[in-house]
């Protein structure tokens, strides 16, 4: 029930052949996913990653005794600023971890570009991305490793769980018997390892919820057209600049022109019993523990001003009219 079972083995088969990806490794959360892609990786000293993300990315590098090391972030698309990196980096700098925000896809062959020229390691923090591709090919199957969240707020989920894709199979051998204690199949003790497994009552609920995935990325796009159309008009209101081709439709996220108008939204909103979410907020150059850090000041305004309205499987027509009459 708890290490490897026959539905743990299903699900990372069944997503492989999904996706087209050549190896996923199920894991217990998407925390445990970018934790062990840092380890498995050997990776040390500064690690390069965006502010505007929710806390566990920059967390859990500091949590593996890295540095994280901010980068501004494009003021369209939300993701890290690819023309900024290269001037972050040091002698000290071990990889490039950026997030796929909202499922936009980050700069990929850009990245990889500057990677190569600097001898790092790049991790992609893919927790809202899955089921996206990037000119026909999955988005998770980018980088040296994809971090993805199986949680229950995500497109696809297990409840909770993750799931480290790459397509080198000595880290994908490497990841497997890290997240059981450093184990190999015969019981080998030839790893350091940590107890980061999938039960396999979360992968049944894969299973299940995975026949579905279709079906649900459908209606989450007919639900953000419906948004979209009826919000475009608003003065104080703008949107993510998107590929309506490569995105998952996970999220409704929508700028304010200030915070002010934000917070006016929000409160009539709770009144009426529709609690939307700031979502990253704050921006992380801010926080104490990552201090020092430089200002990033198109991270620090967008985190102030973006707002995510309700966007889900039952959610209908009716009350999208009903949110955006607010």
């Amino acid at each position: 029930m708890t290490h490897n079972g026959p539905l743990v083995q299903r699900l990372e088969k069944e997503l492989c052949d999904y996706l087209g990806v050549k190896n996923l490794v199920c894991v217990a959360s998407g925390t445990s996913a970018l934790q062990l892609s840092i380890r498995a990786l050997n990776l040390t000293g500064e690690i390069i990653t965006t502010p505007f993300t929710f806390i566990a990315t920059a967390n859990i590098i500091s949590w593996e005794r890295c540095r994280p090391v901010f980068v501004d972030i494009d003021p369209d698309t939300w993701n890290i600023d690819s023309s900024l990196i290269e001037e972050k980096i040091t002698e000290a700098t071990s990889a490039i971890l950026p997030v796929h925000v909202f499922s936009a896809p980050c700069k990929v062959e850009q990245i990889k570009t500057i990677a190569h020229r600097h001898g790092l390691k790049v991790i992609y923090d893919a927790a809202h991305a899955m089921a996206t591709q990037v000119k026909g090919e999955s988005l998770l199957s980018k980088g040296d490793v994809s971090a993805v969240s199986f949680h229950a707020t995500k497109l696809f989920n297990t409840i909770e769980g993750g799931a480290c894709v790459t397509e080198d199979d000595s880290l994908a051998e490497r990841l497997r018997q890290m997240r059981f204690f450093g184990f190999d199949t015969r019981k080998n003790i030839v790893d350091e390892g940590m107890n980061a497994k999938m039960t396999e009552v979360s992968a049944g609920l894969g299973l299940a919820n995975l026949k579905w995935l279709d079906l649900i990325r459908s209606n989450r796009r007919a639900k953000y057209r419906l948004y979209i159309d009826l919000l475009s008009s608003c003065p104080f209101l703008s949107f993510q600049k998107i590929d309506p081709n490569e995105y998952n439709y996970s999220y409704l996220p929508v700028l304010f022109e200030n915070e002010n108008t934000l917070l006016r939204i929000v409160k009539r909103l709770n009144a009426d019993h529709i609690f939307p979410q700031r979502y990253f907020y704050p921006s992380l150059n801010t926080v104490s523990i990552f201090k020092p850090q430089t200002a990033l000041p198109v991270s620090e305004r967008i985190a102030q001003l973006i707002l995510c309205l309700p966007l889900y499987d039952s959610l209908v027509s009716d009350e999208i009219r009903r949110i955006c009459d607010h």
